[in-house]
């Protein structure tokens, strides 16, 4: 006999509801409320608006005016930020919902019009769930960080570029210098773009370590450095300059933004791997309410550090791929999960041991979901601090028994026959 379960969550009809299809220039919004005078059916209204400030004003005066408060909208490029945050500012919930969850029914035509209706249909029936956003102070926090990351990312480009017109001249300072940015390397930068091409007069301004290595400097700096070459070197390490500048305002603002949560960024750089950049960067991405997240299963998924489930007539498709998630998290986890497995910590044996058998890729994205767990309990509760479980919890926690049955079938796969005595 079949048993029937009750499912926990109870069907509910949400009365008032808009939702719209934005553009850039203009969307459109669907609104569905209650009938007047027949029960159980529905009002809808369709109509259009531009995404001007006065325009969109209007509309949430006419939204408000029919008793709605939920105003649901896809995340569409970067054009649905100034609605809802307008629509936040004038007391309305606005929901950001992820484009794959509301596709439109196949077979169906596509509109603007159709679009924006059917998700006004789809959200009064609470078939979908809102994207995390959020607040504004973590929003300003996000968005100066990940501007940082961008100029980082814009530098290091740079640097690439000098390297490569050093090798075009035949300069080969790369190649004896682990860091030609260093300050003997923009040293001798700035002499070669002043007019110096004398390999010794190049090489004598060597500092502290480099000193030992000048007979490799002076072969080094043996090359056809033209003005050709000067010319766009001095552009390379003036625009270098002026990234560093940019970058170090950032810091300092960044800085200014994070005071009020220096407890947790202290917290969370506790971590091994974690630096204080990686927390700031991590505190950014996801916000200090952990709320939004009911348990860490939960941040690991949003994050796409969790593998997806793909099973048909009983079979597991696919490799567990985690797809794209917020490439700016995943950056700092990888980084941190990368520089944990140098460590000699729990998370460093979890990285190693996971790379001898599934390799490093696989290793950091595991490393990186477990860096993501310790962080949502460490800002679930501000009074929980980092304990590490140390690099010897895995042999801790296998048995003798279990070690020596593994030792043996090693042994006798290698053609031995093993004799066990126990020690006087």
């Amino acid at each position: 006999m079949v048993v029937l379960e009750e499912d926990p969550q109870s069907e509910e009809i949400i009365a008032r509801v808009a939702a719209l299809d934005v553009g850039k220039a203009e969307l459109v919004c669907c609104v569905r409320v209650p009938h007047e005078t027949k029960p159980g059916r529905r009002l809808q209204e369709v109509q259009s608006y531009s995404t001007m400030t006065g325009s969109l004003l209007e509309m949430s005066d006419h939204l408000r005016c029919l008793g709605v408060r939920r105003v649901v909208m896809e995340a569409t490029s970067d054009y649905w930020k100034p609605v809802y945050y307008l629509l936040e500012a004038q007391g309305l919930d606005p929901w950001l919902v992820n484009a794959k969850d509301v596709k439109h029914l196949p077979g169906r035509p596509k509109t603007d019009k159709l679009d924006a209706v059917w998700l006004c249909k789809i959200a009064e029936r609470g078939m979908i769930c809102p994207s995390f956003v959020p607040p504004p102070e973590i929003r300003r926090l996000r968005d100066v960080s990940r501007y940082r990351i961008d100029l980082v990312g814009v530098r290091t480009a740079e640097k690439q570029r000098v390297e490569k017109l050093l090798e075009d001249a035949q300069i080969k300072l790369s190649v004896v210098a682990s860091d030609i940015f260093g300050v003997s390397g923009r040293e001798m930068m700035a002499a070669l773009t002043g007019g110096q091409t004398n390999p010794k007069a190049l090489a004598q301004l060597a500092r502290g370590r480099m000193r030992a290595k000048l007979d490799a400097l002076e072969e080094a700096f043996t090359g056809h450095f033209t003005d050709h070459h000067a010319m766009l070197l001095t552009k390379m390490l003036a625009r270098i300059d002026a990234l560093d500048a940019d970058i170090a305002e950032l810091d300092a603002a960044i800085e200014e933004m994070i005071a009020p949560f220096a407890a947790a960024v202290a917290r969370l750089d506790d971590i091994p791997g974690v630096g204080t950049t990686a927390a700031r960067v991590i505190l950014a991405e996801v916000g200090l309410d952990m709320s939004r997240f009911p348990t860490p299963a939960h941040l690991a998924s949003w994050a796409r550090f969790a593998p997806g489930v793909k099973e048909s007539a009983g079979k597991r498709k696919g490799k567990g791929t985690t797809g794209h998630g917020n490439r700016y998290l995943a950056r700092a986890l990888g980084e941190a999960a990368v520089a944990a497995g140098k460590t000699d910590t729990f998370l460093g044996e979890r990285y190693r041991r996971l790379a001898r058998r599934r390799g490093k890729k696989r290793a950091i994205v595991a490393v990186g979901r477990s860096i993501l767990v310790i962080v949502w309990h460490l800002l679930s509760d501000p009074q929980v601090r980092f304990v590490d479980l140390g690099s010897d919890f895995y042999d801790n926690r296998t048995s003798p028994e279990r070690k020596k049955r593994n030792h043996i079938c090693q042994l006798e796969a290698l053609g031995y026959k093993v004799t066990l005595e126990p020690a006087a």
